[in-house]
């Protein structure tokens, strides 16, 4: 039996379908028990995002499926583990445009392609992941070359791709000690089991409403009474009228637009005399509310909770409205004169996306710790930043690779990625950025401010685990750091003190906390006076962060 171009197009739609069903497992195999385990969310993002562009293609020739396959999983990669398997879906299809159908030998050839794909994307491939399971595969493809019967060969590779998984712990001693397989490999194999199905003659769902990508929405939608909203991604549609009672500039426009994109989407902010009239879709209609009481009194005040009425309640000429202003914001753009530098960063929490506008980010993404921004979403940013050298800061390791495929994309601007792996990185250089310097310069010069900063990231476990002979408890408070459990237990400010006693030495200048969502000023503060005496002649600062999940990110400089 040979696979033509409609068997391939099911197979990939039915492997997407299992991998949308299965993510919340593959997230509980993240190795630190923390809320924020993504990498099934992150690879089934970026495969929906190639489902998306094939379920719209007009003709099923295996030119037209390689194409949406390729440009939709590059475009949607999300986290490390979605860029990964973005490039071994690029690399498979690389190979095969030009054939009527697959045979054998031609699936032998893309396997390899693929995985020489997936290894090139990663800068230090480390064994014990989704690259050491797609290898095995390839390896085991080359040596049943010669065989004829595509069913046993399909089903040898998978055989053989959950024998590499089973081993992965083997290779990783984390995994190993926190009783898990490798979630990126898993993913892979819960793809290729989907697809096998289909191989076998089961029928993908073509129109299920999970085959549509979740994306960022840019314009706000007008008759969705039939629209399942549950998974709305900005639940409260929040509008009011501000009474202007200070001063009120186009600068101060921008900035309102600025904080409005940092908290949701579908903006209109629309300004006449004494009068701006705000529309946002957002999880937080309050911080949009208290960032309007700066400018003025408000009015006419409406708050519509999406999810749980399951419709959008707008007005029709918002649609309008709101693109229109988006034109006019692009034109405006267009029209100023592009500087030397610009910068992009990613964080979770407004208090922290105002921080780094305050210290000059042109462009922050929404996105981080518990939803990695795509390399469309990267890409969107960058070309909003009217700059000749655009820096990106990820903030997040997790976010690098996806960073880097949009600015390997990007052909009109000089886009250099700072590898920051925290917020707290990535504030350090922006503050240590030189207008004076070249691209070049700056850039070296922030790689080397990195390595000055330490960060503690404080949460809670999800389960119980063992991570570096460390006996972790669900629902015990743990201080992560360098990639270790630095301190947990049962009580939250013991746990950070003893996490910032272990970071801090003579050469620690400042300390900064960042509390988060869950946690008010006052309870910050007190905390900042309870690691006092752990400080040596370091000084300690409180800054609101506003980030989920986390309690507290402190960074030791």
């Amino acid at each position: 039996m040979v696979i033509d171009a409609k068997l391939l197009k099911k197979m990939f739609l039915s492997g997407a379908q299992s991998l949308d069903a299965k993510k919340e497992w593959i997230n509980e195999l993240n190795v630190f028990p923390v809320p924020d385990g993504d990498t099934g969310t992150n690879m089934t993002m970026t495969i929906m995002s190639a489902v998306k562009e094939l379920v719209a293609i007009e003709e099923d020739t295996m030119e037209n499926v390689a194409k949406a396959v390729s440009s939709g999983a590059l475009r949607g990669a999300r986290g490390n583990s979605g860029v990964i398997l973005s490039q071994l879906c690029r690399g498979f299809v690389k190979s095969i445009r030009e054939k009527e159908v697959l045979e054998i030998p031609d699936l032998v050839e893309a396997i390899n392609k693929a995985v020489e794909s997936a290894y090139k994307a990663v800068m230090k491939p480390k064994e014990g992941t989704i690259l050491t399971v797609a290898r095995g595969m390839s390896d085991k493809a080359a040596e049943l070359a010669e065989m004829e019967d595509m069913e046993a060969f399909l089903r040898a590779l998978i055989e053989c791709g959950d024998e590499v998984l089973a081993k992965t712990p083997e290779m990783l001693p984390v995994l190993k000690q926190a009783g898990v397989v490798d979630s990126g490999g898993q993913g892979l194999m819960v793809v290729l089991k989907g697809a096998f199905d289909a191989f076998m003659g089961k029928e993908p769902d073509m129109s299920a409403p999970e085959m549509t990508a979740p994306v960022r929405r840019e314009n706000i939608t007008v008759d969705t009474s039939d629209l399942d909203t549950s998974d709305i991604k900005f639940g409260y549609c929040t509008e009011f009228i501000i009474k202007l009672s200070v001063p009120f500039s186009e600068d101060d426009e921008d900035h309102l637009k600025e904080f409005l994109n940092g908290i949701g989407d579908s903006i209109v902010c629309v300004w006449d005399d004494d009068i701006v009239k705000i529309h946002v879709h957002t999880n937080e209609p309050g911080n949009a509310l208290q960032k309007a009481l700066t400018y003025g009194q408000l009015s006419r005040i409406k708050i519509d909770n999406m999810r749980e009425e399951h419709e959008e309640r707008l007005f029709k000429d918002a649609m309008k409205l709101a693109e229109e202003q988006k034109a006019a914001d692009e034109a405006k753009k267009k029209a100023e004169p592009r500087v030397p530098f610009g910068f992009v960063s990613v964080c979770a929490g407004d208090g922290l996306a105002e921080i780094f506008r305050e210290v000059g980010v042109d462009h922050v993404i929404e996105g981080g710790q518990t939803m990695n921004p795509s390399t469309e979403d990267i890409l969107s940013a960058i070309d909003k930043v009217n700059a000749d050298t655009v820096f990106v800061l990820p903030n997040n390791k997790n976010i690098v690779m996806a960073a880097n495929q949009a600015a390997a994309l990007t052909e009109d601007k000089n886009v250099v990625v700072i590898p920051s792996a925290t917020v707290c990185q990535g504030i350090s250089c922006m503050l240590n950025f030189s207008p004076d310097m070249t691209a070049e310069e700056n850039a070296e010069a922030m790689k080397d401010m990195m390595s000055m900063v330490k960060t503690i990231e404080v949460t809670y476990a999800v389960r119980d685990t063992m991570i570096d002979d460390v006996e972790i408890h669900k629902d015990d408070y743990m201080a992560i750091g360098g990639g270790k459990i630095l301190a947990n237990g049962k009580d939250l400010t013991e746990t950070v003190k003893a996490a910032v006693d272990k970071a801090v030495d003579e050469d620690s200048v400042v300390v900064s906390l960042y509390y988060g969502s869950d946690v008010t000023e006052d309870e910050a503060s007190a905390m900042a006076e309870a690691i006092a005496p752990v400080l040596k002649d370091a000084e300690a600062s409180v800054a609101y962060g506003g980030q989920p999940v986390y309690y507290y990110i402190i960074s030791v400089e």
